[in-house]
C-alpha cells in the first residue's frame, strides 16, 4: 500500500511543527473543544499538525497530521514523573531543552537519542520507522530514572 506522503516529507514537517508547539515554552495553546485538554495547532501549506493532550505533571495524549484536512498520521503518547518529590517544572523544563535540541538521526517525534545538561539526561529510543513504530524515552537525575513517556504511532490508512 502506498502511503500517504513521502517520509521524509512527514519527517521535515513534524521536526517543524515539534518545534513550534509544546517544546517551545513561549509558545501559546491553541483554543481546545475538549474539556481539560491543553492543544497546539501548526500549519504549514497543506499540511496540519494537531496535538492534544491532558495532564500537568502525569498526562495522556495525541498527535494527529493532517494533509488538505484528511487525517493521515498520528501517534498516542503516555508519560509520568515517578517520584511524587520530584518538581513537575524542573522535570518538563529539561525535558523541553532536549526537544528543542537537534534530533540528529532519530525518529522525529520527540527529542534526539540523548541529550545531558548537567546532572540531567534524556534518552529516546524507537523500534520501527514513522508509518509504524513504538518508542520510549526516559528523563534520568544523578544516573536516576525519573520520568517515562511510551509512545506508538503510524499512518493512518
Amino acid at each position: 500500500m502506498q502511503d500517504p506522503i513521502e517520509l521524509s516529507v512527514l519527517a521535515d514537517f513534524l521536526n517543524t511543527a515539534n518545534k513550534a508547539s509544546y517544546a517551545d515554552k513561549a509558545v501559546e495553546h491553541s483554543a481546545s473543544l475538549r474539556p481539560g485538554s491543553n492543544d497546539y495547532h501548526v500549519v504549514v501549506g497543506d499540511l496540519t499538525y494537531h496535538d492534544t493532550y491532558f495532564g500537568p505533571r502525569d498526562f495522556v495524549g495525541e498527535e494527529i497530521v493532517y494533509l488538505k484536512d484528511k487525517p493521515i498520521w498520528g501517534v498516542n503518547y503516555f508519560g509520568y514523573i515517578l517520584d511524587d518529590a520530584m518538581d513537575k517544572d524542573d522535570v518538563y523544563n529539561f525535558l523541553r531543552e532536549a526537544l528543542l535540541s537537534d534530533a540528529g538521526d532519530a525518529l522525529p517525534v520527540r527529542g534526539p537519542r540523548e541529550f545531558i545538561e548537567g546532572d540531567w539526561s534524556y534518552r529516546f529510543s524507537w523500534k520501527g520507522d514513522l508509518a509504524n513504530f513504538t518508542a520510549g524515552e526516559e528523563i534520568l537525575l544523578k544516573d536516576k530514572v525519573v520520568y517515562k513517556c511510551s509512545l506508538h504511532g503510524g499512518f493512518i490508512r
